[in-house]
């Protein structure tokens, strides 16, 4: 069996093991939604200035949550999973198999960013049905966006495994690294005129781009194609650099 066939096997089975974890799965898809139900009742009624006009809070979070759940599905999960495999060993048991390495890790994020779009749709959906939020007609953008945020945020959840000393440290670490930035990133809080440093640091970290770059899509005020490439040029070179960082210092070996 060539490696690609091997590839798209470890995508099936990723696949199964993701929905055979029932609590594992209910919390993947459902924390988003929850997000978004939260955040539109805590802010209910409140409009939001963006470029062109004002708009409903929930045309700002339908997007923003959509951002949360890649950043959830591609970095966070594949930086805690490959740790806490690497940690138990499993890792270095599957290099002794007749599985390539490459398809190994290429079923796990093929696997993640499928399951970034599924809970975009979600997220979508849920906006269109329960706060009337309009789907745009940009959504080839929208596709867009998610597989280069997709692929840049699994790109940097390898480079995160690098600092991981053990499984025990992987859930602080990841989220210490992701929680952060999403609260100065227009993802949980719509930012109106910030202090500039974090503004500032805000734009340097990849978060706020990806956001920004998925609200342009939905905003009504916007005539273009929803594409926002100097935004999606600054995520692409953070999974860039996430790419290399894996390539250079990642261990299959578990810590010492």
């Amino acid at each position: 069996m060539s490696s690609v066939r091997h590839a798209a096997r470890q995508v099936g089975y990723e696949n199964r093991a993701f929905w055979r974890n029932p609590a594992a799965a209910f919390f993947t898809i459902f924390l988003p939604f929850m997000f978004l139900v939260l955040f539109n009742a805590i802010f209910n009624d409140e409009s939001i200035d963006i470029e062109g006009g004002s708009v409903d809070i929930s045309v700002f979070y339908v997007p923003g949550i959509a951002a949360l759940s890649v950043i959830g599905a591609c970095y966070t999960n594949i930086g805690m999973t490959v740790a806490i495999s690497r940690d138990l060993g499993v890792l270095k048991r599957v290099r002794g198999t007749p599985l390539a390495p490459w398809a190994f890790i290429a079923g796990r994020v093929i696997h993640a960013m499928l399951l970034a779009l599924l809970l975009v749709a979600i997220v979508i959906v849920a906006g269109a049905v329960l706060y009337d939020v309009e789907v745009p007609d940009t959504m080839p953008a929208v596709v867009v966006t998610v597989l280069i945020g997709g692929a840049a945020f699994c790109a940097l959840g390898m480079a995160i495994t690098v600092v991981i000393p053990n499984s025990d440290s992987a859930p602080s670490i990841v989220n210490a690294t992701v929680l952060p930035l999403l609260f100065i990133s227009d993802v949980f809080i719509p930012l109106q005129d910030p202090p500039g440093w974090v503004d500032t640091l805000g734009d340097i970290f990849p978060i706020k781009p990806f956001a920004e770059a998925l609200q342009a899509s939905f905003n009504p005020y916007n005539t273009g194609n929803g594409f926002e490439w100097d935004n999606l040029a600054v995520v692409a070179a953070w999974g860039v650099f996430g790419l290399i960082v894996a390539l250079r210092y990642f261990s299959w070996e578990p810590r010492r």
